[in-house]
């Protein structure tokens, strides 16, 4: 199952699970839509290319949790 990553690792803006506009790699790093096109479609991290994320509607949050771990870090 899809760890649905609330945040775009790259500018922090939020991805909710429920909501369209989140891209994925094969490792579930997740950014949203803009920075995903500034990077060409491909995963700063690993090389592999983004794909949209698939949408999880607001009535399975509870038996299959979103993350909550955000994984946006400020620059210091």
């Amino acid at each position: 199952m899809l760890e649905m990553r609330p945040d775009c690792e790259r500018c922090g803006t939020d991805l909710p699970a429920e909501a369209p506009g989140a891209f994925i790699c094969s490792f579930e790093c997740t950014f949203c839509a803009e920075c995903a096109e500034d990077m060409d479609d491909r995963c700063p991290n690993c090389g592999g290319e983004l794909t949209d994320r698939p949408t999880r509607a607001a009535k399975h949050h509870a038996k299959s949790p979103p993350s909550t771990e955000r994984r946006f870090k400020r620059p210091a």
